[in-house]
């Protein structure tokens, strides 16, 4: 008769691991002799040795009782269901590691490929980290409100970038974040992104988007205070008729100044979103 140390030692396995199997009933737990100790026989042995096999060829332990029972044909069917299992847990696991790769590059964790993209090429562009990062959380924000709209929103972003406009916008705002309140480039960038708004209203590309008030004021405050100027930046397009950031409206010319809310919202394309 076996010790369960001996026991243990004989099947490969640790006296923890013994100690295990006779908790989750996979091993009988023998009665102890008269001096207390468990003594355990051949049978044991052989039974321990199966169990640790059929765990350490990846079988679950709650599946391994019904192995140890199952007769010849019912034994293998049970193996087939264990490896497509198995299976279907690699493709997981493949994919889990997958996304923990693109998530190393920091920008993809709650972000769609094409934002990744075009951030990129705003940093081909020299647009410095500070601005990007800024740009990239709002970016995080709007994709959790549209997400199926986000890869035609980019599309179009990526156009836009082709025009010098942008070019030169994306170059004011990138310096934009250390700027003291009165600085006379804000005057600059209402120039270019009035004439964005402009061009997109002629071309009846104004149009409603999905994202609620509150979001919308969620992220106006956002962008009202990224930067010293920002707020100067905000009242200068209001004066000459355009009020808001993420949901820019035309201002009727009756009510500038008025301090009155427009009448109307005119959402505004995507390119007021930054």
């Amino acid at each position: 008769m076996l010790t369960i140390s001996r026991l243990a030692a004989y099947a490969g396995v640790t006296v923890r691991a013994v100690r295990h199997y006779h908790q989750i009933g996979l091993l009988p737990e023998p009665e102890r002799d008269r001096s207390g100790y468990r003594s355990y026989d051949a049978a044991a042995v052989v039974r321990l040795i199966r169990i640790h096999t059929l765990a350490d060829a990846g079988v679950p332990l709650a599946r391994v009782q019904e192995l140890l029972d199952a007769g010849p044909e019912e034994f293998a069917d049970g193996v087939q269901e264990i490896d497509k299992d198995l299976r279907a847990e690699i493709r997981r696991l493949r994919g889990t590691r997958g996304r923990l790769a693109r998530l190393a590059a920091g920008e993809h964790l709650a972000l769609p490929q094409s934002v990744v993209d075009y951030l990129d090429r705003l940093r081909g562009l020299g647009v410095e980290e500070r601005y990007i990062e800024l740009e990239r959380d709002a970016w995080i924000m709007i994709a959790a409100q549209v997400p199926h709209q986000m890869d035609a929103v980019i599309a179009k972003k990526h156009e836009e970038l082709d025009h010098p406009d942008m070019v030169r916008l994306y170059s004011l705002l990138s310096g934009s974040l250390d700027w003291s309140a009165d600085d006379a480039r804000a005057v600059e960038i209402a120039d270019i992104l009035e004439r964005l708004m402009m061009r997109a209203e002629e071309a009846g590309e104004l149009g409603d988007n999905a994202m609620d008030d509150q979001f919308v004021d969620l992220m106006d405050s956002t962008m009202a205070n990224s930067s010293p100027g920002a707020q100067r930046l905000l009242a200068i397009l209001e004066e000459r008729g355009w009020r808001g950031w993420t949901r820019v409206e035309r201002v009727p010319a009756a009510r500038l100044g008025t301090g009155l809310p427009p009448s109307g919202k005119s959402p505004a394309r995507d390119v007021a979103e930054q």
